[in-house]
Parts: structure tokens; C-alpha cells; sequence
């Protein structure tokens, strides 16, 4: 009998990964492209190892519309976690610029939310790291810029790295 549970739970449980892994094959191939601008790092954390440490103009500008009520200061102990959209604007390259937090008014039609969260007081998207092949790092020292993948709910994945002229690194 604890043969049949276990192999029971087993098959539940790769059933689960599997249609996770589906979901998010399915974002990347279908997800609208959109593109970030990363700004500077740490040069310490540029490039540690196997990949790179990222931050993006859009969040700077969402920890700068977060309210002041809110602590958003990165470290501080009284940092809050919260989740929330941001609505940007795609320039014909697919290039996203801040608009402002959703507050739920109506987007022109280059206009998209998309999804941020803020742990331990600092605004992430879908990762704030870049892994790439051991030995490539001098590919992506060039990168300038993020490309996501956003799905209809706003939800991001990070899909490629791109230089100044929007070309992907390392493909």
C-alpha cells in the first residue's frame, strides 16, 4: 500500500512540474516582447562567476512613485514586501518607459502593465540576475537592455540580454 501512495505522489508531483514548466514554455513563445533599460550595478556584482547581476531604469522609477507612506528603502529594516503593476509605454522598438503605478485607469493602446514586486525594500521583476555558460561573461558585458516576455496578466520573464542597438547577446 505505501508503494502505490508514494508512486501515486510521485506522478502528482512531476505531473505538477511538468505543467509548470508547460506554462512557462508557453510565455516565453507567446508572451508580447518587451525591453527594459538596465542601469549600472555594483562593479563588484557585474559579473560574479556565472552571471550578472541586473537592475532596470523601470524600477527606479517605480521605488520613486511608491508612496511615501511605504519604506522602500533598500535594507532598511522596516522594509515592506508587496506586489503591484506598472504601466509603461513601448516605443516602436518595444522599448518600455514609466507611466505610472496601476491605479487601474484606462492605457492608450502602446501601453502595458506589468507585474514588480518589493522584497526587502528593493523592486525586482522577474529575477535580478542573468545566468549564462561558464566562460561567456565577456559576451554580456555589452548589455544595456532586458528582454521580457509579458504575458496578459502583466507577468514577466526574462528571455535574452540586448546590447545599445537592441541586437541579442549570446544567441
Amino acid at each position: 500500500m505505501h508503494k502505490i501512495i508514494a508512486i501515486v505522489g510521485l506522478v502528482l508531483a512531476l505531473g505538477l512540474i511538468n505543467g509548470s514548466i508547460y506554462v512557462k514554455e508557453q510565455h516565453l513563445a507567446q508572451g508580447e516582447v518587451v525591453k527594459l533599460k538596465l542601469v549600472p550595478v555594483d562593479p563588484r556584482s557585474l559579473m560574479q562567476g556565472d552571471y550578472m547581476a541586473l537592475r532596470f531604469e523601470l524600477a527606479d522609477n517605480i521605488n520613486s512613485a511608491l508612496p511615501e507612506a511605504e519604506p522602500h528603502t533598500p535594507w532598511s529594516a522596516t522594509a515592506i514586501n508587496s506586489e503591484g503593476k506598472v504601466i509603461v509605454q513601448l516605443d516602436e522598438q518595444g522599448r518600455a518607459s514609466f507611466v505610472a503605478l496601476d491605479q487601474g485607469q484606462v492605457m492608450a493602446a502602446n501601453q502595458r502593465k506589468l507585474q514588480y514586486r518589493v522584497r526587502d525594500g528593493r523592486v525586482k521583476f522577474a529575477t535580478n540576475a542573468f545566468f549564462f555558460a561558464e566562460g561567456s561573461a565577456q559576451i554580456y558585458e555589452a548589455a544595456e537592455y532586458g528582454e521580457f516576455k509579458v504575458n496578459q496578466d502583466g507577468e514577466v520573464l526574462l528571455s535574452a540580454m540586448l546590447d545599445k542597438e537592441l541586437n541579442k547577446l549570446g544567441q
